[in-house]
């Protein structure tokens, strides 16, 4: 997909892809976003309203720590992502 032809401010539907589990409790901290956890991944997956805050949120996740594997801006078009096995137990 051409970010900068479809959407020039940056805006649109995003899965960031973490190394490591966070566990639900961190879901109030990307408010809008969907956090799924399982095999040693975290997908906060979501819309992003502009370039700002999408650098912002990423600023945000290095300060937790977990090793980025990928940012993905994804279309409405597009093949939905197998989610990862959701672990609802608190504090996994």
């Amino acid at each position: 997909m051409n970010t900068a032809a479809t959407d020039p401010d940056g805006s649109g539907f995003y899965e960031i892809r973490l190394q490591g589990r966070l566990d639900a409790r961190w879901a109030a901290c990307f408010e809008g976003l969907t956090l799924t956890t399982g095999d040693g991944f975290t997908l906060l997956a979501g819309p992003v309203t502009d370039q700002a805050a999408l650098h912002g949120l990423l600023h945000r996740l290095r300060d937790i720590g977990l090793p980025l594997v990928s940012v993905r801006q994804v279309g409405t078009d597009d093949e939905p992502r197998t989610p990862l096995h959701t672990d609802s137990t608190p504090g996994a």
